[in-house]
Protein backbone atom coordinates (compact mmCIF):
# COMPACT_ATOMS: atom_id res chain seq x y z
CA UNK A 1 0.00 0.00 0.00
CA UNK A 2 1.20 3.43 -0.80
CA UNK A 3 3.40 5.26 2.47
CA UNK A 4 2.56 8.98 0.89
CA UNK A 5 2.25 11.95 3.37
CA UNK A 6 -0.35 12.46 5.05
CA UNK A 7 -2.60 15.33 2.84
CA UNK A 8 -4.99 16.39 5.58
CA UNK A 9 -7.89 14.95 7.42
CA UNK A 10 -10.58 12.62 5.91
CA UNK A 11 -13.67 12.86 7.52
CA UNK A 12 -16.68 10.52 6.83
CA UNK A 13 -20.53 10.97 7.69
CA UNK A 14 -22.28 7.58 7.88
CA UNK A 15 -26.13 7.40 8.18
CA UNK A 16 -29.13 5.24 7.76
CA UNK A 17 -32.29 7.43 6.60
CA UNK A 18 -34.04 3.67 5.21
CA UNK A 19 -33.03 0.73 7.29
CA UNK A 20 -35.40 -1.50 5.68
CA UNK A 21 -33.50 -0.43 1.83
CA UNK A 22 -30.74 -2.09 3.75
CA UNK A 23 -28.38 0.83 1.85
CA UNK A 24 -25.81 2.11 4.27
CA UNK A 25 -25.30 6.43 3.12
CA UNK A 26 -21.48 7.12 2.78
CA UNK A 27 -20.34 10.92 2.82
CA UNK A 28 -16.32 11.16 2.68
CA UNK A 29 -14.69 14.51 2.15
CA UNK A 30 -11.18 14.97 0.86
CA UNK A 31 -8.73 18.16 0.73
CA UNK A 32 -7.27 18.33 -2.77
CA UNK A 33 -4.55 20.46 -4.14
CA UNK A 34 -4.17 18.73 -7.30
CA UNK A 35 -5.60 18.47 -10.80
CA UNK A 36 -7.19 14.79 -10.60
CA UNK A 37 -7.40 12.29 -8.28
CA UNK A 38 -8.08 8.73 -8.24
CA UNK A 39 -10.48 7.06 -5.64
CA UNK A 40 -10.22 3.62 -5.06
CA UNK A 41 -12.50 0.80 -2.97
CA UNK A 42 -10.64 -2.44 -2.13
CA UNK A 43 -10.81 -5.64 -3.89
CA UNK A 44 -10.62 -7.90 -1.43
CA UNK A 45 -10.31 -7.27 2.61
CA UNK A 46 -7.55 -9.73 4.66
CA UNK A 47 -8.45 -12.85 6.36
CA UNK A 48 -10.47 -13.88 3.60
CA UNK A 49 -8.03 -14.59 0.55
CA UNK A 50 -10.05 -14.26 -2.66
CA UNK A 51 -11.10 -11.20 -4.72
CA UNK A 52 -14.46 -10.01 -3.53
CA UNK A 53 -15.49 -6.96 -5.68
CA UNK A 54 -17.07 -4.86 -2.65
CA UNK A 55 -17.96 -2.13 -5.75
CA UNK A 56 -21.04 -4.52 -6.96
CA UNK A 57 -22.54 -3.00 -3.42
CA UNK A 58 -22.56 0.89 -4.48
CA UNK A 59 -24.93 2.98 -6.02
CA UNK A 60 -25.64 6.64 -6.59
CA UNK A 61 -22.14 7.63 -6.64
CA UNK A 62 -21.57 11.42 -7.33
CA UNK A 63 -18.71 13.89 -6.83
CA UNK A 64 -19.30 17.55 -5.17
CA UNK A 65 -16.56 20.73 -4.77
CA UNK A 66 -16.87 23.05 -1.86
CA UNK A 67 -19.59 24.82 -3.79
CA UNK A 68 -21.62 21.76 -3.51
CA UNK A 69 -21.34 21.33 -7.26
CA UNK A 70 -21.03 18.19 -9.20
CA UNK A 71 -17.83 17.73 -10.82
CA UNK A 72 -16.56 15.30 -13.26
CA UNK A 73 -15.74 12.20 -12.75
CA UNK A 74 -14.93 8.58 -14.33
CA UNK A 75 -14.96 4.57 -13.50
CA UNK A 76 -11.59 3.75 -14.51
CA UNK A 77 -11.42 0.37 -13.60
CA UNK A 78 -14.03 -2.00 -11.36
CA UNK A 79 -13.26 -0.17 -7.86
CA UNK A 80 -11.54 3.08 -8.65
CA UNK A 81 -12.73 6.50 -9.58
CA UNK A 82 -11.12 9.28 -11.63
CA UNK A 83 -12.06 12.63 -10.79
CA UNK A 84 -11.20 15.98 -11.86
CA UNK A 85 -10.86 18.17 -9.22
CA UNK A 86 -8.76 21.59 -10.42
CA UNK A 87 -10.38 24.76 -8.69
CA UNK A 88 -11.66 22.95 -5.80
CA UNK A 89 -10.35 22.82 -2.42
CA UNK A 90 -12.54 20.22 -1.38
CA UNK A 91 -14.30 17.26 -2.82
CA UNK A 92 -17.30 15.61 -1.05
CA UNK A 93 -18.01 11.68 -2.33
CA UNK A 94 -21.38 10.42 -1.95
CA UNK A 95 -23.12 7.38 -2.35
CA UNK A 96 -24.98 4.27 -1.31
CA UNK A 97 -23.55 0.98 -0.23
CA UNK A 98 -25.89 -2.40 -0.10
CA UNK A 99 -25.41 -3.88 3.52
CA UNK A 100 -27.83 -6.65 3.57
CA UNK A 101 -25.07 -9.76 4.60
CA UNK A 102 -24.37 -10.36 8.32
CA UNK A 103 -21.48 -12.51 8.85
CA UNK A 104 -18.17 -12.13 10.70
CA UNK A 105 -16.04 -10.23 7.86
CA UNK A 106 -18.96 -8.19 5.84
CA UNK A 107 -21.16 -5.04 6.52
CA UNK A 108 -24.58 -4.89 7.57
CA UNK A 109 -27.58 -2.32 8.08
CA UNK A 110 -31.22 -3.09 9.79
CA UNK A 111 -33.45 -1.32 12.25
CA UNK A 112 -31.53 -2.12 15.19
CA UNK A 113 -28.20 -2.72 13.98
CA UNK A 114 -25.13 -0.89 12.56
CA UNK A 115 -22.16 -3.17 11.54
CA UNK A 116 -19.25 -1.63 9.63
CA UNK A 117 -16.22 -3.80 8.04
CA UNK A 118 -14.47 0.04 6.96
CA UNK A 119 -13.18 -2.34 4.62
CA UNK A 120 -15.62 -3.00 2.62
CA UNK A 121 -17.41 0.04 1.78
CA UNK A 122 -14.92 3.40 2.48
CA UNK A 123 -13.02 4.70 -0.17
CA UNK A 124 -9.79 6.03 -0.45
CA UNK A 125 -7.22 7.68 -2.44
CA UNK A 126 -3.42 7.40 -2.56
CA UNK A 127 -2.77 10.92 -1.33
CA UNK A 128 -4.94 10.16 1.76
CA UNK A 129 -3.93 7.00 2.87
CA UNK A 130 -1.67 8.02 5.84
CA UNK A 131 -3.89 10.88 6.63
CA UNK A 132 -6.11 11.13 10.15
CA UNK A 133 -9.95 9.52 9.08
CA UNK A 134 -13.48 11.05 11.36
CA UNK A 135 -15.97 8.97 10.88
CA UNK A 136 -19.13 10.79 12.27
CA UNK A 137 -21.90 8.15 13.20
CA UNK A 138 -25.28 9.31 12.54
CA UNK A 139 -27.00 6.98 15.35
CA UNK A 140 -29.83 7.49 18.21
CA UNK A 141 -28.49 8.28 21.30
CA UNK A 142 -29.40 5.36 23.12
CA UNK A 143 -26.76 3.06 20.87
CA UNK A 144 -23.30 1.91 22.05
CA UNK A 145 -20.47 1.27 19.93
CA UNK A 146 -18.16 -1.60 20.05
CA UNK A 147 -14.83 -1.06 18.31
CA UNK A 148 -11.01 -1.08 19.19
CA UNK A 149 -10.88 2.59 17.09
CA UNK A 150 -10.77 5.77 19.34
CA UNK A 151 -13.52 6.92 20.46
CA UNK A 152 -15.32 10.60 20.94
CA UNK A 153 -19.08 10.74 21.21
CA UNK A 154 -20.37 9.13 18.07
CA UNK A 155 -17.19 9.81 15.91
CA UNK A 156 -14.09 7.09 15.36
CA UNK A 157 -10.97 8.37 14.93
CA UNK A 158 -7.77 7.31 13.72
CA UNK A 159 -4.46 7.46 12.07
CA UNK A 160 -4.62 5.87 8.85
CA UNK A 161 -6.13 3.57 6.37
CA UNK A 162 -4.11 0.64 7.26
CA UNK A 163 -5.48 0.99 10.80
CA UNK A 164 -9.66 1.74 9.75
CA UNK A 165 -9.33 -1.37 7.21
CA UNK A 166 -8.34 -3.41 10.13
CA UNK A 167 -11.15 -2.10 12.29
CA UNK A 168 -14.51 -2.76 12.38
CA UNK A 169 -17.16 -1.64 14.56
CA UNK A 170 -20.73 -2.29 15.46
CA UNK A 171 -23.42 -0.22 16.85
CA UNK A 172 -26.48 -0.95 18.57
CA UNK A 173 -29.08 -0.60 22.08
CA UNK A 174 -28.67 -3.50 23.47
CA UNK A 175 -24.68 -4.05 23.03
CA UNK A 176 -22.95 -5.45 26.21
CA UNK A 177 -19.39 -5.77 27.56
CA UNK A 178 -16.97 -7.19 29.95
CA UNK A 179 -13.83 -7.72 30.03
CA UNK A 180 -10.71 -9.63 31.87
CA UNK A 181 -6.83 -8.55 32.11
CA UNK A 182 -3.69 -10.78 31.20
CA UNK A 183 0.05 -9.01 32.06
CA UNK A 184 -2.13 -5.58 32.19
CA UNK A 185 -3.99 -5.93 28.87
CA UNK A 186 -7.62 -5.61 28.89
CA UNK A 187 -9.39 -7.97 27.03
CA UNK A 188 -13.32 -7.17 25.82
CA UNK A 189 -16.10 -9.41 25.27
CA UNK A 190 -19.02 -7.82 23.01
CA UNK A 191 -22.68 -9.31 23.06
CA UNK A 192 -25.38 -7.67 21.15
CA UNK A 193 -29.00 -8.68 21.50
CA UNK A 194 -27.79 -12.02 23.80
CA UNK A 195 -29.71 -13.65 27.05
CA UNK A 196 -27.95 -15.38 29.95
CA UNK A 197 -24.37 -15.04 29.18
CA UNK A 198 -22.95 -17.20 31.67
CA UNK A 199 -19.68 -14.31 31.73
CA UNK A 200 -18.12 -16.00 35.30
CA UNK A 201 -17.66 -19.60 33.18
CA UNK A 202 -16.63 -17.24 30.01
CA UNK A 203 -14.36 -15.19 31.37
CA UNK A 204 -12.65 -17.86 33.44
CA UNK A 205 -12.34 -20.13 29.91
CA UNK A 206 -11.28 -16.80 27.92
CA UNK A 207 -8.41 -15.78 29.92
CA UNK A 208 -6.79 -19.18 30.30
CA UNK A 209 -6.05 -19.68 26.83
CA UNK A 210 -5.66 -15.98 26.25
CA UNK A 211 -2.83 -16.54 29.35
CA UNK A 212 -0.95 -19.76 27.87
CA UNK A 213 -0.70 -17.63 24.33
CA UNK A 214 1.17 -14.64 25.70
CA UNK A 215 2.91 -16.90 27.96
CA UNK A 216 4.37 -18.62 24.88
CA UNK A 217 5.47 -16.03 22.59
CA UNK A 218 6.19 -13.33 25.50
CA UNK A 219 4.40 -10.35 24.79
CA UNK A 220 0.91 -9.08 22.91
CA UNK A 221 1.04 -7.44 19.74
CA UNK A 222 -1.70 -5.03 20.93
CA UNK A 223 -2.01 -2.60 23.98
CA UNK A 224 -5.88 -4.01 24.22
CA UNK A 225 -8.35 -6.38 22.44
CA UNK A 226 -11.96 -6.68 21.99
CA UNK A 227 -13.53 -9.70 20.72
CA UNK A 228 -16.96 -8.31 18.96
CA UNK A 229 -19.38 -11.48 18.73
CA UNK A 230 -22.66 -11.46 16.80
CA UNK A 231 -24.77 -14.04 17.83
CA UNK A 232 -27.81 -14.20 14.97
CA UNK A 233 -30.67 -16.36 15.51
CA UNK A 234 -30.01 -18.60 12.40
CA UNK A 235 -26.66 -21.09 12.02
CA UNK A 236 -23.84 -18.90 11.59
CA UNK A 237 -19.73 -19.76 12.36
CA UNK A 238 -17.27 -17.30 10.95
CA UNK A 239 -14.52 -15.73 12.23
CA UNK A 240 -11.98 -13.03 11.27
CA UNK A 241 -9.14 -11.60 12.80
CA UNK A 242 -7.91 -8.17 13.57
CA UNK A 243 -4.60 -7.12 14.94
CA UNK A 244 -6.50 -5.08 17.99
CA UNK A 245 -10.74 -7.24 17.31
CA UNK A 246 -12.10 -9.83 16.01
CA UNK A 247 -15.45 -10.42 14.69
CA UNK A 248 -16.71 -13.46 15.28
CA UNK A 249 -20.57 -14.71 13.95
CA UNK A 250 -21.98 -17.61 15.77
CA UNK A 251 -25.36 -19.14 15.94
CA UNK A 252 -28.10 -19.52 16.05
CA UNK A 253 -28.20 -17.38 19.48
CA UNK A 254 -30.21 -20.08 21.51
CA UNK A 255 -27.39 -22.63 21.23
CA UNK A 256 -24.25 -20.80 21.63
CA UNK A 257 -23.97 -21.09 25.26
CA UNK A 258 -25.24 -24.87 24.83
CA UNK A 259 -24.63 -27.25 21.43
CA UNK A 260 -21.92 -24.09 20.02
CA UNK A 261 -19.81 -23.48 22.76
CA UNK A 262 -16.99 -25.65 22.02
CA UNK A 263 -17.18 -23.73 18.63
CA UNK A 264 -16.87 -20.43 20.65
CA UNK A 265 -14.09 -21.19 22.66
CA UNK A 266 -12.61 -22.74 19.21
CA UNK A 267 -12.97 -19.70 16.77
CA UNK A 268 -11.68 -17.36 19.64
CA UNK A 269 -8.82 -19.06 20.69
CA UNK A 270 -7.80 -19.11 16.53
CA UNK A 271 -8.46 -15.18 16.31
CA UNK A 272 -6.55 -14.64 18.99
CA UNK A 273 -3.57 -16.69 17.63
CA UNK A 274 -4.14 -14.63 14.50
CA UNK A 275 -2.75 -11.45 16.45
CA UNK A 276 0.47 -12.78 16.06
CA UNK A 277 0.37 -15.05 12.89
CA UNK A 278 -0.38 -13.14 10.05
CA UNK A 279 -1.36 -9.88 11.42
CA UNK A 280 2.17 -9.58 12.66
CA UNK A 281 4.01 -12.70 11.23
CA UNK A 282 2.98 -11.98 7.74
CA UNK A 283 4.43 -13.37 4.61
CA UNK A 284 6.24 -10.85 2.46
CA UNK A 285 3.76 -10.40 -0.32
CA UNK A 286 1.21 -9.38 2.15
CA UNK A 287 3.84 -6.81 3.54
CA UNK A 288 2.16 -4.47 3.24
CA UNK A 289 -1.45 -5.25 2.31
CA UNK A 290 -2.50 -4.51 -1.27
CA UNK A 291 -6.00 -3.91 -1.48
CA UNK A 292 -6.25 -3.39 -5.13
CA UNK A 293 -4.90 -6.91 -6.04
CA UNK A 294 -4.59 -10.58 -5.22
CA UNK A 295 -1.72 -10.39 -2.35
CA UNK A 296 -0.75 -14.18 -3.80
CA UNK A 297 1.38 -16.24 -1.02
CA UNK A 298 1.57 -20.24 -0.91
CA UNK A 299 2.03 -20.13 2.68
CA UNK A 300 -1.58 -20.09 3.92
CA UNK A 301 -0.48 -23.68 5.66
CA UNK A 302 1.32 -21.37 8.31
CA UNK A 303 -1.01 -18.10 8.21
CA UNK A 304 -4.01 -20.59 8.61
CA UNK A 305 -3.16 -24.14 9.21
CA UNK A 306 -0.66 -23.54 12.01
CA UNK A 307 -3.70 -21.07 13.54
CA UNK A 308 -6.12 -23.49 13.32
CA UNK A 309 -3.16 -26.14 14.57
CA UNK A 310 -2.67 -23.83 17.52
CA UNK A 311 -5.97 -22.50 18.25
CA UNK A 312 -7.29 -25.89 19.37
CA UNK A 313 -4.11 -27.15 20.73
CA UNK A 314 -4.09 -23.99 23.29
CA UNK A 315 -7.48 -24.88 24.33
CA UNK A 316 -5.99 -28.17 25.54
CA UNK A 317 -2.89 -26.53 26.63
CA UNK A 318 -4.41 -23.96 29.16
CA UNK A 319 -6.90 -26.80 30.22
CA UNK A 320 -10.01 -25.27 28.80
CA UNK A 321 -10.07 -28.89 27.07
CA UNK A 322 -9.78 -32.05 28.07
CA UNK A 323 -7.36 -34.83 25.91
CA UNK A 324 -10.92 -35.99 24.78
CA UNK A 325 -12.44 -32.90 23.85
CA UNK A 326 -9.25 -31.70 22.10
CA UNK A 327 -8.79 -34.97 20.20
CA UNK A 328 -12.43 -34.76 18.66
CA UNK A 329 -11.64 -31.46 17.20
CA UNK A 330 -8.43 -32.81 15.61
CA UNK A 331 -9.77 -36.09 14.12
CA UNK A 332 -12.03 -33.91 12.44
CA UNK A 333 -9.55 -32.00 10.53
CA UNK A 334 -8.10 -36.26 10.13
CA UNK A 335 -11.67 -37.01 8.51
CA UNK A 336 -11.65 -33.85 6.39
CA UNK A 337 -8.32 -34.92 5.08
CA UNK A 338 -9.50 -38.40 4.09
CA UNK A 339 -12.61 -37.43 3.17
CA UNK A 340 -11.41 -35.06 -0.15
CA UNK A 341 -9.44 -36.86 -2.96
CA UNK A 342 -7.92 -33.55 -3.72
CA UNK A 343 -5.17 -34.45 -1.48
CA UNK A 344 -3.83 -36.96 -4.76
CA UNK A 345 -3.73 -34.06 -7.00
CA UNK A 346 -2.49 -30.80 -5.48
CA UNK A 347 -0.47 -29.69 -2.85
CA UNK A 348 -1.70 -27.37 0.25
CA UNK A 349 0.75 -24.79 -1.07
CA UNK A 350 -0.69 -24.70 -4.74
CA UNK A 351 -4.34 -24.31 -2.78
CA UNK A 352 -3.05 -21.45 -0.58
CA UNK A 353 -1.89 -19.45 -4.03
CA UNK A 354 -5.34 -20.38 -5.56
CA UNK A 355 -7.82 -19.39 -2.99
CA UNK A 356 -7.87 -16.02 -4.85
CA UNK A 357 -8.55 -18.02 -8.03
CA UNK A 358 -11.92 -20.14 -6.71
CA UNK A 359 -12.29 -18.49 -3.04
CA UNK A 360 -13.79 -20.82 -0.72
CA UNK A 361 -16.35 -22.40 -2.50
CA UNK A 362 -16.23 -26.02 -3.36
CA UNK A 363 -15.19 -25.62 -6.99
CA UNK A 364 -14.35 -28.33 -9.51
CA UNK A 365 -14.48 -31.60 -7.45
CA UNK A 366 -11.55 -32.94 -6.18
CA UNK A 367 -9.08 -29.90 -7.12
CA UNK A 368 -8.55 -28.17 -3.67
CA UNK A 369 -7.37 -28.73 -0.41
CA UNK A 370 -8.21 -26.92 2.40
CA UNK A 371 -5.45 -24.91 3.74
CA UNK A 372 -7.07 -25.27 7.20
CA UNK A 373 -7.54 -28.55 7.16
CA UNK A 374 -4.13 -29.40 5.56
CA UNK A 375 -2.13 -27.10 7.10
CA UNK A 376 -3.15 -28.15 10.47
CA UNK A 377 -2.48 -31.77 10.24
CA UNK A 378 1.12 -31.07 8.85
CA UNK A 379 1.77 -28.64 11.54
CA UNK A 380 0.75 -31.52 13.89
CA UNK A 381 3.59 -33.14 12.00
CA UNK A 382 6.00 -30.16 11.74
CA UNK A 383 5.41 -30.24 15.70
CA UNK A 384 6.28 -33.58 16.30
CA UNK A 385 9.30 -33.64 14.07
CA UNK A 386 11.08 -30.61 16.48
CA UNK A 387 9.59 -32.36 19.53
CA UNK A 388 11.02 -35.36 18.29
CA UNK A 389 14.65 -34.41 16.95
CA UNK A 390 15.13 -31.68 20.36
CA UNK A 391 13.83 -34.85 22.83
CA UNK A 392 11.02 -32.24 23.53
CA UNK A 393 12.54 -29.23 24.51
CA UNK A 394 11.17 -26.95 21.58
CA UNK A 395 7.78 -27.13 19.49
CA UNK A 396 6.35 -25.47 16.99
CA UNK A 397 5.66 -23.01 19.29
CA UNK A 398 9.20 -21.68 19.46
CA UNK A 399 8.94 -21.11 15.86
CA UNK A 400 6.22 -18.64 15.80
CA UNK A 401 7.65 -17.12 18.80
CA UNK A 402 11.09 -16.62 17.01
CA UNK A 403 9.29 -15.56 13.53
CA UNK A 404 7.68 -12.65 16.09
CA UNK A 405 10.46 -11.42 17.27
CA UNK A 406 12.50 -11.22 14.42
CA UNK A 407 12.82 -7.51 13.30
CA UNK A 408 13.68 -8.30 9.48
CA UNK A 409 10.48 -10.09 9.67
CA UNK A 410 8.53 -7.66 11.54
CA UNK A 411 9.42 -5.48 8.80
CA UNK A 412 9.37 -6.90 5.35
CA UNK A 413 7.81 -10.32 6.02
CA UNK A 414 9.10 -13.54 5.92
CA UNK A 415 9.15 -16.75 2.85
CA UNK A 416 8.78 -20.14 2.70
CA UNK A 417 12.73 -20.28 2.89
CA UNK A 418 12.61 -18.51 6.43
CA UNK A 419 10.36 -20.83 7.59
CA UNK A 420 12.43 -24.10 6.79
CA UNK A 421 15.53 -22.65 7.75
CA UNK A 422 14.20 -21.41 11.20
CA UNK A 423 12.52 -24.80 11.44
CA UNK A 424 16.37 -26.71 10.65
CA UNK A 425 18.43 -24.48 13.09
CA UNK A 426 15.40 -25.18 15.96
CA UNK A 427 15.44 -29.02 15.17
CA UNK A 428 18.95 -29.73 14.05
CA UNK A 429 17.43 -31.80 11.31
CA UNK A 430 16.40 -31.17 6.91
CA UNK A 431 13.05 -30.63 5.97
CA UNK A 432 13.83 -30.11 2.89
CA UNK A 433 12.25 -33.64 1.81
CA UNK A 434 8.69 -32.54 4.25
CA UNK A 435 8.49 -29.30 1.99
CA UNK A 436 8.94 -31.19 -1.14
CA UNK A 437 6.87 -33.77 -0.40
CA UNK A 438 4.11 -32.43 1.73
CA UNK A 439 4.15 -28.84 1.61
CA UNK A 440 4.28 -28.01 -1.75
CA UNK A 441 3.64 -32.53 -3.35
CA UNK A 442 1.00 -34.58 -2.72
CA UNK A 443 2.62 -37.59 -1.00
CA UNK A 444 0.41 -39.34 1.13
CA UNK A 445 0.47 -38.04 4.24
CA UNK A 446 -1.36 -41.23 6.35
CA UNK A 447 2.49 -42.76 7.40
CA UNK A 448 3.54 -39.08 8.73
CA UNK A 449 0.37 -38.67 11.20
CA UNK A 450 1.20 -42.07 12.30
CA UNK A 451 4.15 -41.45 12.90
CA UNK A 452 3.26 -38.39 14.85
CA UNK A 453 0.18 -40.31 16.54
CA UNK A 454 2.88 -42.43 17.96
CA UNK A 455 5.17 -40.60 19.07
CA UNK A 456 2.43 -38.81 21.20
CA UNK A 457 1.00 -42.03 22.51
CA UNK A 458 -1.72 -41.10 20.46
CA UNK A 459 -3.89 -44.11 18.10
CA UNK A 460 -5.93 -43.90 15.06
CA UNK A 461 -8.91 -45.88 14.86
CA UNK A 462 -10.88 -46.59 11.80
CA UNK A 463 -14.62 -47.24 12.08
CA UNK A 464 -17.11 -47.81 9.85
CA UNK A 465 -19.24 -45.50 8.31
CA UNK A 466 -22.96 -46.17 9.29
CA UNK A 467 -24.58 -44.58 6.19
CA UNK A 468 -24.77 -47.00 3.69
CA UNK A 469 -24.48 -45.00 0.89
CA UNK A 470 -21.33 -43.54 1.74
CA UNK A 471 -19.49 -46.91 3.23
CA UNK A 472 -21.36 -49.30 0.63
CA UNK A 473 -21.72 -46.97 -2.55
CA UNK A 474 -18.91 -44.50 -2.35
CA UNK A 475 -21.19 -41.54 -2.05
CA UNK A 476 -21.93 -38.21 -0.35
CA UNK A 477 -25.44 -37.09 -0.55
CA UNK A 478 -26.95 -33.98 0.54
CA UNK A 479 -28.77 -34.60 3.59
CA UNK A 480 -32.14 -33.32 1.86
CA UNK A 481 -31.69 -32.66 -1.33
CA UNK A 482 -30.77 -35.91 -2.15
CA UNK A 483 -28.03 -34.52 -4.44
CA UNK A 484 -24.74 -36.38 -5.22
CA UNK A 485 -21.64 -33.36 -3.33
CA UNK A 486 -18.66 -36.07 -3.42
CA UNK A 487 -17.74 -39.44 -5.35
CA UNK A 488 -14.90 -41.57 -3.41
CA UNK A 489 -12.34 -42.84 -6.18
CA UNK A 490 -12.73 -46.89 -7.11
CA UNK A 491 -16.08 -47.26 -5.75
CA UNK A 492 -19.20 -48.69 -7.25
CA UNK A 493 -21.01 -45.07 -7.08
CA UNK A 494 -17.61 -44.32 -9.78
CA UNK A 495 -17.58 -46.99 -11.33
CA UNK A 496 -21.22 -46.84 -12.67
CA UNK A 497 -20.83 -43.63 -13.81
CA UNK A 498 -22.02 -41.17 -11.44
CA UNK A 499 -21.37 -37.91 -11.46
CA UNK A 500 -21.38 -35.01 -8.96
CA UNK A 501 -24.98 -33.04 -8.82
CA UNK A 502 -27.05 -35.92 -9.52
CA UNK A 503 -29.93 -36.27 -7.89
CA UNK A 504 -31.43 -39.66 -6.50
CA UNK A 505 -34.77 -39.91 -7.00
CA UNK A 506 -35.80 -44.12 -6.96
CA UNK A 507 -33.80 -47.51 -5.88
CA UNK A 508 -35.31 -50.28 -7.64
CA UNK A 509 -38.37 -48.69 -8.95
CA UNK A 510 -39.23 -47.51 -5.79
CA UNK A 511 -39.69 -43.44 -5.67
CA UNK A 512 -37.75 -42.05 -2.59
CA UNK A 513 -39.01 -40.04 -0.36
CA UNK A 514 -36.05 -39.17 1.66
CA UNK A 515 -35.35 -42.82 3.04
CA UNK A 516 -32.61 -43.34 0.63
CA UNK A 517 -30.80 -45.44 3.67
CA UNK A 518 -33.89 -47.44 4.49
CA UNK A 519 -33.93 -48.64 1.61
CA UNK A 520 -30.64 -49.53 0.49
CA UNK A 521 -30.89 -52.03 3.74
CA UNK A 522 -34.22 -53.07 2.84
CA UNK A 523 -32.79 -54.44 -0.63
CA UNK A 524 -29.47 -55.26 1.38
CA UNK A 525 -27.31 -54.18 -1.97
CA UNK A 526 -27.91 -56.52 -4.05
CA UNK A 527 -28.92 -55.51 -7.53
CA UNK A 528 -29.09 -52.07 -6.80
CA UNK A 529 -30.56 -49.99 -9.81
CA UNK A 530 -30.27 -46.63 -8.91
CA UNK A 531 -32.80 -43.36 -10.80
CA UNK A 532 -31.29 -40.08 -10.94
CA UNK A 533 -32.33 -36.97 -12.56
CA UNK A 534 -29.30 -35.59 -14.27
CA UNK A 535 -29.38 -32.07 -16.89
CA UNK A 536 -33.31 -32.54 -16.83
CA UNK A 537 -32.99 -36.43 -18.41
CA UNK A 538 -33.99 -39.66 -15.88
CA UNK A 539 -31.15 -42.06 -16.19
CA UNK A 540 -30.55 -45.42 -13.96
CA UNK A 541 -27.50 -46.90 -13.35
CA UNK A 542 -27.22 -50.28 -12.02
CA UNK A 543 -24.68 -50.55 -8.69
CA UNK A 544 -21.75 -53.12 -9.23
CA UNK A 545 -20.38 -54.74 -5.79
CA UNK A 546 -17.34 -53.94 -4.59
CA UNK A 547 -16.17 -55.46 -1.20
CA UNK A 548 -14.30 -52.95 0.46
CA UNK A 549 -15.55 -50.13 2.40
CA UNK A 550 -15.48 -46.23 1.45
CA UNK A 551 -15.45 -42.76 3.90
CA UNK A 552 -14.73 -44.79 6.86
CA UNK A 553 -14.71 -42.57 10.32
CA UNK A 554 -11.83 -41.79 11.92
CA UNK A 555 -11.29 -41.32 15.33
CA UNK A 556 -8.66 -40.50 18.08
CA UNK A 557 -7.76 -41.74 21.20
CA UNK A 558 -4.87 -41.73 23.57
CA UNK A 559 -3.41 -45.48 23.71
CA UNK A 560 -3.81 -46.92 27.00
CA UNK A 561 -0.39 -48.76 26.94
CA UNK A 562 1.69 -46.00 26.37
CA UNK A 563 5.69 -46.17 27.18
CA UNK A 564 7.69 -43.69 29.54
CA UNK A 565 9.10 -42.02 26.13
CA UNK A 566 5.54 -41.53 24.86
CA UNK A 567 4.07 -40.45 27.99
CA UNK A 568 6.43 -37.69 28.56
CA UNK A 569 6.30 -36.56 24.77
CA UNK A 570 2.42 -36.14 25.48
CA UNK A 571 3.18 -34.09 28.28
CA UNK A 572 5.10 -32.07 26.82
CA UNK A 573 2.86 -31.66 23.68
CA UNK A 574 -0.09 -31.22 25.98
CA UNK A 575 1.03 -29.75 29.29
CA UNK A 576 0.80 -31.62 32.29
CA UNK A 577 -2.99 -30.22 32.69
CA UNK A 578 -4.08 -32.22 30.49
CA UNK A 579 -7.03 -34.51 31.73
CA UNK A 580 -7.46 -38.36 30.23
CA UNK A 581 -11.04 -38.14 30.16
Amino acid sequence: MPKNEPSGEVSFKLTCPNPNDQYLSIECRLPVNQKNIELFLPSWRPGRYEITNFAKNIRGFKVLNDLNQPIPFHKSTKDSWKVACEGTKTITIKYQYYSHELNAGSTFVSEDLLYVNPVNCLIYSNEHFNSTIKIELFIADEWNIATSLKQKGKTLITTNFDNLFDSPFICAQNLVKEYYEVNGIRFYIWFNDLLNIPWEKLIADFKKFTTKQIKDFGEFPSKTFHFLIHTPPFKAYHGVEHLESTVIALGPSYDVFKGLYTELLGVSSHELYHVWNVKSIRPKAMRPYAFRKENYSKLGYIYEGITTYMGDLYLLKSGVFSMTQYLKELQVQFQRHFDNPARFYTSVGDSSFDTWLDGYTAGAPGRKLSIYVEGCLLAFVTDYLIRKSTKNKYGIEEVMRRLYFNTDIAENGFEEEDYQKLLENISGISFQSFFDNYLNGNHSYEPILQDALDYFGLEMQLNDNPLIAEHALGMKLHPTKSTLLSIAIGSPAEMCGMRIGDQIIGINQMRLNNDFEQWLAYFNLNDIKITVVRAQKIIEKKMPIVHRTFFQKYALKVLDDKSSNQSKALRSWACDCLLYT
